[in-house]
């Protein structure tokens, strides 16, 4: 059997320490603690440990094992219903991640990131040490198509804004038992921010929209919602008319990104009350209010869509 280790009783969101030593062990406790996976090894021995941390539906991971392979096949997908990313720090030995018609190696201090909604291979030939943030795709103000782009591409954790979040992340591995009530769930979500500003940098290197095109236009309109989520007056007309464009076509331009408006504007503010409720520092503030705080003036309406979307209340999504 793992070996898992009780935590401390005075953690709220205690770190979970798994150890395996066989690898049918790490095949169930790998599949048990993310997704499900196929793992394979030709290893006569074998050991693995993970350190994790949850905290609401984000899962922050450290993974140390002799080499091995895991694949998300198309039929274990077909089981899965909620979408997520997962982002790799390569903290030791080297791994290559495949996903979408790429391939990246990883070295130490690499970043990388892939969808669990669609096949990938991340193989390690060798022992190796590497943290995982798991976070569902809604938690980024990035569409999940644009995300895809960079997906089994190698970040640089020497260059660019990889300097900065490479050893962020890393001090995160260092200090999982320091993630704890409200730091941890701020960390937490700085961490899905700062991810956010890094693949936003990453998409405007590899594909600058051309001015005047479509790409370019659902860009800056998509700012520009995140910006007035607040506003209950936001609406498909005055988002038009702020882009001297009509309504008609800017449905055509969301259209074309496979979604419309009205979705895209009802899912950032879901999520964004899905974080406050979940957030210790705003546990004063009565569901109505979050939701206000983000242009759902109507109390029962909220609860509903919320509820179509998380699959539970607000207020029991609270107390979870």
């Amino acid at each position: 059997m793992a070996t898992v280790h009780a935590p401390s009783a005075v953690s709220l969101n205690p770190v979970t320490r798994a150890q395996a030593d066989t690898f049918a062990e790490w095949r169930t406790l790998v599949s048990d603690s993310f997704v499900p996976l196929e793992v394979r090894s030709d290893a006569s021995e074998f050991r693995g440990v993970l350190r994790s941390r949850v905290l609401d539906e984000l899962s922050i991971v450290e993974v140390t094992a002799n080499g091995h392979q895991v694949l998300r096949t198309p039929a274990l997908i077909a089981r899965s219903e909620r979408r997520y990313f997962k982002l790799n720090l390569q903290l030791s030995g080297h791994g290559i991640l495949i996903q979408d018609n790429r391939e990246a190696t990883l070295r130490p201090g690499d970043l990388a990131v892939y969808d669990t909604h669609r096949p990938y291979t991340l193989a390690f030939e060798r022992d190796f040490r590497t943290l995982v943030l798991m976070f569902p795709h809604e938690a980024l103000d990035l569409p999940a198509d644009s995300v895809g782009q960079l997906t089994a591409r190698r970040m640089a954790g020497d260059e660019g804004l990889g300097r900065l979040i490479s050893p962020f992340m890393a001090q995160l591995a260092e200090n999982l038992d320091a993630l704890s009530g409200t730091t941890g769930h701020r960390l937490a979500y700085n961490a899905v921010d700062l991810i956010a500003t890094m693949f936003e940098s990453e998409l405007s290197i590899r594909r600058n929209p051309t001015p005047g095109t479509h790409a370019e236009l659902l860009t800056s309109i998509r700012h520009y919602i995140e910006a007035e989520l607040g506003d209950p007056e936001l609406s498909p007309a005055g988002i038009a008319a702020a882009h001297f464009i009509s309504t008609r076509q800017l449905h055509k331009v969301f259209h074309e990104a496979d979604t419309t408006v009205s979705s895209w504007i009802r899912m950032r503010r879901l999520e964004r009350c899905r974080r406050d409720l979940r957030d210790p520092i705003l546990g004063d503030r009565s569901v109505g209010t979050v939701a206000a705080r983000w242009g759902f003036l109507d109390a029962a309406h909220f609860s509903r869509i919320f509820r179509t979307a998380f699959g539970e209340p607000p207020s029991t999504y609270r107390r979870g």
